[in-house]
C-alpha cells in the first residue's frame, strides 16, 4: 500500500471520474482510517483505527459492497464537511438515472476522504 495517490484534490476528482481501481479506492480509505497491512504476518495490524470502527470492523470493509459499512463512513463525516464536494470542488453529482450503487458509494469514499484532508490540513494551520 505505499503506492497510494497522494491524498489531494486530483486524486479525489480521479475517484469521482472512475480513474483510479476500486482496490486504491478501498486501500486509501483503509489507510486513513488507520489500517495497515503487515506483510510479514499476512495480517492488518489495527492498531491507529478508532475503537468505534476497529470494534465493529478488526479488517478494513469492503465499503464498495457493503451498504452498512458506507453508511458508517457516511455518518462519521462531520456535518460541516457532508457537502465538502459540492462546496470546494463544485462536485454536481451524478445525473438521476445513471448512477449506480457503486458510483454513489465511490462519491461516499471521495466526500470521506475530502473531509479528512480538509480536517488534517486545519490542524497543520
Amino acid at each position: 500500500m505505499s503506492n497510494l495517490p497522494p491524498l489531494n484534490t486530483e486524486t479525489i476528482w480521479a475517484i469521482l471520474n472512475d480513474q483510479i481501481d476500486n482496490s486504491v479506492v478501498h486501500q486509501l480509505v483503509w489507510h486513513y482510517l488507520g489500517y495497515r497491512y503487515d506483510s510479514a504476518t499476512g495480517k492488518w495490524d489495527n492498531q491507529l483505527v478508532q475503537a468505534e470502527w476497529r470494534d465493529e470492523y478488526p479488517e478494513p470493509p469492503n465499503f464498495l459492497e457493503s451498504r452498512p459499512a458506507t453508511m458508517k463512513l457516511t455518518r462519521s463525516i462531520p456535518k460541516e464537511n457532508k457537502q465538502i464536494l459540492k462546496e470546494k470542488l463544485g462536485f454536481k453529482g451524478y445525473k438521476i438515472g445513471e448512477f449506480t450503487p457503486r458510483e454513489t458509494r465511490r462519491a461516499t469514499a471521495a466526500n470521506w476522504l475530502l473531509s479528512h484532508l480538509q480536517i488534517t490540513q486545519s490542524k497543520i494551520e
